[in-house]
């Protein structure tokens, strides 16, 4: 098969074609920070800085795609959050000091301007950027911050949100929570405009970590599904990532019509493959802490393996199942590279799904 560029990989799985190779997007900004010889620090508040690193690390490794993202606090900054920063990991939320004092408070918080407020234009720099350096053959995820439950919950403070839940009026956490909503979807759409080829919102808070599957389908949701509609209305491909063992909610994260899941290591892939709908691409799902830090490059390719047989590569963007530390040994990242090019090329591909038929 002719070979393709990392974009024509990419695209090819979001358009339901099998690739020359499964593409490989791993969630490694702090690791193409540190690749680059920079700290968080340097970056997060420095958008050039931050599409150096990633263009740093690409270049070195060749993967198929750079995950824009800084942090889970810019939204929240944006809309007036304060933010601790930190030198080698990313920026926290101070949740002592909350935003929304009162859920009612609101009704006066404006939209932000994503140009204008916060650190939101930094994110958009280094997506133009990208954009602009490698965008013609690298495929760009313009993350959009957080998801409407989490960020409701970094507003709020998130034990307080979760009482919230139990005792206020529901009309007034819809209102919250649409709020959010809004809020991320001008952020997403944005990113579209700065030149990504795709969009996300990370919505860990609405995962089972914190909330159980009854309480995301109540919650959390909604919320989800209509952002779904209206960013990729806009034109773009979005994608929900959710922490966490998801597998008792993975069927109603396919129904928010997402065209991607980035989903973690506890995910039952071969279950997941089966539950959500045969267009939605699954984004993930090594494991970053074992193997990726704690094992040895057999230890990599093996899991990669096992990874690509249990979806047979169908609708598969191989990624980490969440962020990648930074301490990630270079030979398992390359050898995480490399076994994705070895069990995810279209020869392979094509045996597994024969197999399967067979």
């Amino acid at each position: 098969m002719k070979e393709m560029t990392s974009l024509e990989r990419c695209m090819a799985v979001l358009n339901g074609n099998i690739p020359d190779k499964l593409p490989v997007v791993p969630q490694c900004f702090m690791l193409a920070v540190e690749t680059a010889g920079m700290k968080i620090s340097d970056v997060n508040k420095n958008g050039r800085k931050m599409a150096e690193a990633h263009f740093i690390s690409q270049e070195k490794y060749g993967y198929d795609g750079c995950v824009i993202d800084f942090d889970d606090a810019t939204i929240a900054e944006a809309v007036g959050a304060k933010v601790i920063f930190r030198d080698d990991e990313p920026a926290i939320v101070d949740e002592s000091e909350p935003v929304l004092k009162d859920l009612r408070d609101v009704y006066d918080l404006p939209i932000p301007d994503p140009f204008t407020s916060g650190r939101l234009n930094e994110w958009l720099e280094a997506t133009r950027v990208l954009k602009e350096k490698i965008g013609d053959h690298v495929f760009i995820m313009g993350r959009a911050d957080q998801g409407p439950f989490s960020i409701a919950c970094l507003l709020r403070g998130t034990t307080q949100f979760m009482m919230d839940l139990m005792t206020e009026d529901r009309q007034l956490i819809q209102d919250v929570l649409d709020y959010c909503r809004k809020v991320s979807a001008v952020f997403a759409k944005a990113q579209k405009d700065a030149g990504a080829h795709a969009t996300s919102i990370g919505d860990a808070l609405a995962g089972p970590n914190l909330i159980s599957p009854e309480m995301y389908r109540d919650f959390a949701w909604e919320p989800e599904k209509c952002l779904a509609e209206e960013v990729q209305a806009y034109g773009i491909p979005f994608s929900i990532h959710i922490c966490g063992n998801t597998n008792g909610i993975i069927k109603d994260m396919g129904m928010t019509g997402a065209k991607i899941l980035e989903v973690d290591w506890m995910l039952d892939m071969k279950e997941a493959r089966q539950l959500v709908p045969a267009d939605t691409v699954l984004m993930g799902n090594i494991d970053p802490s074992f193997p990726l830090v704690l094992g040895s490059p057999t230890d990599v390719e093996q899991a990669v393996k096992n990874l690509i047989e249990a979806t047979q590569g169908r609708r598969h963007i191989i990624s980490s199942g969440c962020a990648m530390g930074r301490n990630t040994p270079v030979d398992n990242f390359k050898a995480f590279i490399a076994a994705t090019r070895r069990y995810g090329s279209y020869e392979e591909i094509q045996r597994l799904q024969a197999n399967e038929v067979g």
